[in-house]
């Protein structure tokens, strides 16, 4: 793989939003919005937080393939990528004015946020066909996932520190942190100009979902990973939202226990995206996920069975072994099943199945712990989600996917 300015500066947009993720969504304002916005009953405070993820999520499936085919037909991924990152980071910062009570407008600002985030990868993640070849996808997505975690993890160490004084500085913190690095991606990644027509974008983007879903029998292994990817990517979204709020939930952990606790997972997600994605290129994109998945089951049990949490903390040391490289080979499996010439709109469907999964998983992970005031049953539920997304997998064969997209196979099974 050889690195230039425009795989470099796709990477960069990695570390830039792995911020949010870890710290918004999973470490940080997850448990504020919960423990100082909502207080009260447990449970209750687990389903509104499900809900606000699954409404975003909702807005996101509702817009991602009409986007997708917008920006493909209207050459516009960049711009899409530079509206959808910055009204992430608008109301990330917007996040401080949150106080104590104030649940309608804590919803609101991280769903706005939250929505931005999920839709600007729809464009992202389409950038990667364009700037590698087949041969070197599997490394350049890996390393990005890796870089992504770096990103992650310096997030994670200043957030550490901001909140020995105000916990609400960290939102703030998350949105120059996002806005900063994001420059590099801004700059240095290009877009291949083809002409564009003027056109009403959003009638042609009907016809095109339309065509694509018609169509898409055309491409019945991509079918079939979609499947797949809708059910166990459920269990992905549902850990990455309750992983901090089920260790201080259970275990009587703070925020400052979780985030050293999400700084050492950082470590074994940046060696989980390096060495699944070497495994990728070298064995398969099928095998490296497979086996990614069988460690997302390993996780829900041990999580299940833990009793401590000193156990909790290897926990998640594995977990993050799987997140990285079950993540990253989902977009090099979809990148390898799809035509060249409709990598946005079908990175829209591919953000639309994503996004109705993590619609349930979190939904559910709520009212299970509403309805029976142990939240290890909520955990327990996705089990069914990475076996059954688990068993789908095996049913792809990834050679005749990429001949069916018309690329050239690769040791891809």
């Amino acid at each position: 793989m050889k690195l230039n300015k425009q795989i470099f500066g796709w990477m960069m947009y990695d570390f830039a939003n792995s911020a949010f993720t870890t710290i918004i969504v999973t470490v940080v304002y997850s448990v504020y919005f919960m423990n100082v916005v909502v207080g009260g009953d447990p449970g209750y405070r687990e389903m509104l937080w499900g809900r606000a993820i699954g409404i975003s999520m909702t807005l996101v499936a509702l817009t991602a393939p009409i986007l997708g085919a917008v920006a493909d037909f209207s050459r516009s991924k960049k711009k899409f990528l530079f509206i959808n990152c910055y009204l992430t980071v608008i109301f990330t910062a917007l996040l401080y004015f949150v106080g104590p009570g104030q649940i309608s407008r804590g919803m609101i600002f991280f769903i706005i946020a939250n929505y931005g985030f999920n839709s600007a990868n729809v464009f992202y993640d389409a950038f990667l066909p364009e700037i590698t070849t087949p041969e070197d996808m599997g490394k350049v997505s890996g390393f990005g996932w890796a870089l992504g975690y770096l990103g992650g993890m310096l997030a994670l160490v200043l957030s550490l520190i901001l909140i020995q004084y105000d916990v609400r500085w960290v939102f703030p913190m998350i949105s120059v942190h996002f806005f900063v690095f994001s420059l590099f991606t801004f700059f240095w990644l290009g877009e291949v100009r083809l002409p564009s027509k003027r056109t009403n974008y959003f009638k042609t983007a009907y016809r095109r979902v339309y065509s694509s879903i018609k169509n898409m029998r055309s491409y019945p292994e991509l079918l079939k990973f979609m499947l797949s990817y809708f059910i166990y990517n459920d269990g992905i979204t549902t850990v990455i939202v309750f992983a901090a709020i089920y260790g201080i939930t259970r275990f009587g952990m703070n925020t400052q226990d979780m985030l050293i606790y999400f700084i050492l997972a950082q470590v074994t997600s940046i060696i989980g995206s390096a060495l699944f994605g070497w495994l990728t290129d070298k064995k398969g994109v099928k095998l490296s996920l497979s086996i990614s998945l069988l460690i997302w089951i390993s996780v829900v049990v041990w999580a299940f069975f833990c009793r401590s949490a000193f156990e909790y903390y290897f926990v998640g040391l594995l977990a993050g072994m799987a997140i990285g490289s079950s993540q990253s080979n989902s977009r090099t499996m979809l990148s390898m099943l799809t035509p060249n010439n409709r990598q946005a709109e079908f990175f829209g469907f591919y953000t639309l199945t994503g996004r109705l999964s993590s619609i349930i998983g979190p939904i559910l992970y709520g009212w299970i712990a509403h309805v029976s005031g142990d939240i290890r049953y909520s955990i327990l539920s996705l089990l069914l989600f990475f076996l059954a997304g688990w068993i789908a997998l095996q049913f792809v064969n990834p050679v005749k996917g990429m001949m069916d997209a018309g690329k050239t196979t690769l040791n891809l099974s």
